[in-house]
C-alpha cells in the first residue's frame, strides 16, 4: 500500500507546483490579462506531468478566476473580474488573488445615527450610532465600482480606525464578519455615478447588497455594492447533494 501513497502524493505535488508556477508567472504579470497560455500538451511536456495534471492545475486557477476558457480558442489570462460569490472577501483580497493591483478613492467617511434602510437592514435599534464609508473601487487604475458600507458604531473604536481596507480594521478589531447574507441584482448607473465611474450614465451594472454578522448574531456591516457590468463577473459553486 505504501508505494501507491506515495504515488498519490507526488501526483498532487507535481499538480501544486504547476500551478503555482502558472498563478506566480500571472501574478508577477510575466503573463499579462488575455495572453494565452500554453496548450495541455505543450505544459506537460515542458514540467514533464500528464496532461491529467496539467488539467487539474488549470481547473483550479479557472475557478479562482486567473484563467479563462474560449470555446475553440485556448485558455487565457482573465481580464475581467469574477467574484465567487459563495466566499466572504473583500475587494482588494479578491483583487490581489487574481495578480490586480488594487486600489480606493475615498468618496466620505461619516459618523451618524442610523437611518431607516440601516436600521431595517442591520436590526438596530433608532438612534444607534452609525460610521459610513463610501468609496470607489478600482483595479489596475481601472475603475471598477462604487462601495457604500455601513457599520455599527460597537464595531470600531472610531471613522480613523478605517486606513485604506475597511475589513482590515474590522479584523483589527475582532468585529470582521464570518458570516453574511447576499443579495445581487441589475441595475443601471445614475448620472452621478456614471460621471465618478466615467462611463456612460444607464450603463449596466450589478449590486451586491451585504448584511454581515459576527459570531454571536451581531450585525457588523451593511453594504451595498455597485460593479460595473463589462469588467465585474459573479461565480458560484453548486453541487447536488441527493
Amino acid at each position: 500500500m505504501a508505494p501507491a501513497k506515495q504515488t498519490a502524493v507526488k501526483s498532487e505535488s507535481l499538480y501544486l507546483q504547476l500551478q503555482n508556477s502558472l498563478r506566480e508567472a500571472i501574478t508577477s504579470r510575466k503573463l499579462s490579462p488575455n495572453d494565452a497560455i500554453p496548450t495541455e500538451r505543450e505544459l506537460a511536456e515542458e514540467f514533464n506531468v500528464s496532461r491529467i495534471t496539467v488539467r487539474k492545475a488549470v481547473d483550479g486557477l479557472v475557478y479562482e478566476g486567473l484563467l479563462t476558457r474560449r470555446q475553440g480558442a485556448g485558455t487565457f489570462v482573465a481580464t475581467r473580474v469574477e467574484k465567487s460569490y459563495s466566499k466572504m472577501t473583500s475587494f482588494t483580497e479578491d483583487m490581489q488573488s487574481r495578480g490586480r493591483v488594487p486600489s480606493s478613492k475615498w468618496l466620505s467617511k461619516t459618523a451618524g445615527l442610523v437611518n431607516p434602510e440601516e436600521s431595517l437592514s442591520m436590526g438596530l435599534s433608532p438612534g444607534t450610532l452609525v460610521y459610513r464609508f463610501n468609496r470607489m473601487r478600482f483595479a489596475d487604475g481601472t475603475s471598477m465600482g462604487l462601495d457604500y458600507a455601513t457599520v455599527p458604531g460597537d464595531c470600531l473604536p472610531s471613522l480613523e480606525a478605517v486606513e485604506d481596507s475597511l475589513y482590515e480594521a474590522l479584523e483589527r478589531f475582532g468585529t470582521r464578519p464570518v458570516r453574511a447574507l447576499q443579495r445581487l441584482r441589475a441595475v443601471a448607473f445614475n448620472a452621478e455615478q456614471a460621471k465618478l465611474l466615467d462611463i456612460p450614465t444607464g450603463s449596466p451594472g450589478l449590486l451586491i447588497e451585504r448584511r454581515g454578522f459576527l459570531a454571536d448574531g451581531r450585525p457588523a456591516e451593511f453594504t451595498q455594492s455597485y460593479y460595473r457590468g463589462d469588467a465585474y463577473d459573479l461565480m458560484s459553486e453548486l453541487s447536488h447533494n441527493p
